[in-house]
């Protein structure tokens, strides 16, 4: 068993060490060492706690037999899974900790005794008010990240689902919610609680439905504050100082992230929030598209623009890394250099399916940091380039977001690639991406589009070169 005193001093241990694997994990140069920081200051925090129940009964084994079991189905699942799924992952994670919220304030709530709280009908107000926020907080959080896991997935359309007073409806709920934890403080009633839940549940389900697939970063992001909150509400409830900081640390940082994407998309951090962006319809019709003209190319004319450019710039997108494209880029970007050829990467906020996405893909591939931009820093640069190297990157490069206001993408800051001399789009056809909208650079006159696998296509290229 350890003391009190001691304990204590180990969380402090513990939450210094989480903050600084978040400083670690701002930059990929030190992501690695942030990673260490953070297993290990868990690993110390969950071994804590562990012995300071002081109490080896066969419930204490059987607890240390699911932290097993859920550590090893952890470490399986990450091992296995593809970088081309690990937003549909953290979503998934997100999930677990909203509901592990909502189960221990289900348990705290039938049996407060064994946490302290005072006895069934009358827990103290203060711990009932954590409980209470904890428990809503954590139930919006599973329920919405199992909305943006299908989405993700492919499971559930990725457009927008709205219905006529979806917003009146949302606020409502809202409303309900803070009037039910009132109730709930003022009477301790059991169904009060349970409707509380059931209530959270569905504002969770409401909330996410209507985001469309261009703000799913964005969505992504709120989740992990959400699940942080959550753990921190239980964990006031519990007493458990490790908890509370783990909990404020995520919830903090994620919510920071939200702000700052959303700044970087030109969306309004609310409206995002209650799902008023995304859901608008795209206008043009597949026959439109069909009759548009499109110049398409090989990799010989690839290389051959390539060849004869003083400066490019890559574009990488989330079809790099469905193909695994990123050491064939590498190659490619090498003999470029061979030829004295200044090579450059722009990397957009939400490129891929979730912040960072591109970046760790490049560091994979060993790309020197010092090539990476980000788009405000690279962006004046497109109209000084030879040629734009655009490897299955599509809402993110689309002009739409500057011209059509009826556009889901309006106003989303995007890389001016048209501004290019030539460019050069590796993609597999014409579909849309994940906004569901068609990409107007693939009719541009400096467009050649190169119809393949992003792999292929650059193992190819690289060969002509």
């Amino acid at each position: 068993m350890i003391s009190g005193n001691l304990s204590a001093i180990f969380y402090l241990v513990s939450g210094v060490l989480f903050i600084l694997a978040l400083r670690g994990l701002s930059s990929p140069e030190t992501s690695r060492q942030g990673n260490l920081f953070g297993i290990v200051g868990m690993v110390i925090a969950i071994t804590v706690t562990f012995l300071s129940t002081g109490n080896f009964s066969t419930g204490f084994f059987i607890v240390l037999i699911f932290i097993l079991v859920g550590g090893s189905i952890g470490a399986f699942i990450a091992y296995r899974i593809p970088m081309t799924a690990m937003p549909e992952l953290v979503a998934g994670f997100h999930s677990l900790v909203g509901l592990a919220a909502v189960f221990v304030a289900i348990s705290a709530f039938l049996n407060p005794e064994a946490f302290n709280l005072g006895s069934l009908g009358n827990i103290k107000l203060g711990s009932l008010i954590e409980m209470s926020i904890g428990a809503a907080v954590g139930a919006i959080t599973f329920s919405g990240s199992i909305i943006a896991f299908l989405k993700l997935q492919g499971i559930m359309s990725g457009s927008p689902i709205t219905f006529k007073g979806q917003h009146p409806l949302n606020a409502i709920i809202l409303i309900s919610i803070i009037v039910l934890i009132y109730l709930l403080c003022s009477t301790q009633s059991s169904n009060l609680f349970w409707i509380l839940l059931a209530v959270s549940f569905l504002i969770g389900f409401l909330l996410i439905i209507p985001i469309g697939g261009a703000d799913m970063p964005v969505v992504i992001s709120m989740l992990n504050s959400y699940s942080g909150w959550a753990a921190a509400g239980i964990g006031f409830t519990l007493e458990n100082t490790a908890l509370i900081i783990t909990g404020a640390l995520v919830g903090s940082s994620g919510a920071i992230l939200s702000y700052i994407m959303c700044k970087g998309m030109n969306r309004s951090f609310f409206n995002v929030i209650l799902g008023g962006f995304g859901a608008t319809e795209d206008v043009k019709s597949s026959s439109s598209k069909e009759r548009r003209p499109v110049k398409s190319g090989n990799a010989d004319d690839a290389a051959f623009l390539m060849k004869n450019a003083s400066s490019v710039i890559i574009v990488p997108g989330y079809g790099m890394a469905v193909a695994q494209a990123q050491h064939a880029l590498r190659e490619m970007v090498d003999t470029l250099k061979k030829n004295d050829i200044k090579v450059s990467y722009a990397i957009h906020p939400v490129a891929g399916r979730m912040p960072g996405h591109m970046n760790v893909l490049l560091a994979e591939a060993n790309v020197p940091y010092d090539e990476v931009f980000e788009l405000e820093e690279i962006n004046n640069d497109f109209a000084n380039a030879d040629v734009a190297f655009v490897i299955g990157a599509n809402d993110v490069t689309n002009p739409v977001a500057k011209t059509d206001p009826q556009s889901p993408i309006y106003g989303m800051p995007v890389l001016d690639v048209e501004k290019c001399k030539s460019v050069l789009f590796v993609k597999r056809s014409l579909s849309p991406g994940y906004a569901g909208i068609d990409n107007d650079l693939f009719y541009k006159e400096n467009t050649l589009m190169l119809f393949a696998d992003a792999k292929k296509m650059t193992e190819d290229i690289t060969k002509n070169l």
